[in-house]
Formats: C-alpha cells, sequence, structure tokens
C-alpha cells in the first residue's frame, strides 16, 4: 500500500492495516469490519498489547479520517 503501511486481510472479518509511526516501533492498526465498523488499536514499541482500543463507527471513522487528513473545516 505505502511505505510503512501493511494490509492483511483478515478471512471472515475484513481487513487490517499496520502503520508504522516511526518513532522507535510504535504503531496504529485499524481493522475494517466487513459491517462498516473499524477498530483502531494503538502500540507502543513497549509492549505487544495495545496501550488504546477504541471502536468507530463508519460515519465515526469518517469524521476522525477528515480531521486527519486536513479536510474537516469549522
Amino acid at each position: 500500500m505505502g511505505q510503512g503501511v501493511h494490509v492483511q486481510e483478515l478471512p471472515g472479518i475484513g481487513k487490517r492495516y499496520d502503520i508504522d509511526l516511526g518513532h522507535g516501533g510504535d504503531r496504529v492498526s485499524v481493522v475494517v469490519r466487513r459491517d462498516g465498523t473499524r477498530d483502531l488499536y494503538v502500540f507502543t514499541a513497549r509492549s505487544d498489547e495495545p496501550t488504546a482500543v477504541i471502536e468507530l463507527s463508519e460515519e465515526q471513522s469518517r469524521k476522525v479520517g477528515a480531521v486527519l487528513s486536513g479536510t474537516f473545516f469549522a
């Protein structure tokens, strides 16, 4: 997909996108489920267990994506 982004098919679930944040092993994983929900996992280099897990609806994830991409204007 791009440098620092790895995609894995999750049979029966959807796809997982692992994003290397370039901060000594920190990364974010996003699971895009077939039903439209997204699960966001935040990992630090110090642990294989996520430090945060957030479930977002399709609408919520679009709002967050718009803010992160700079296309959201108040």
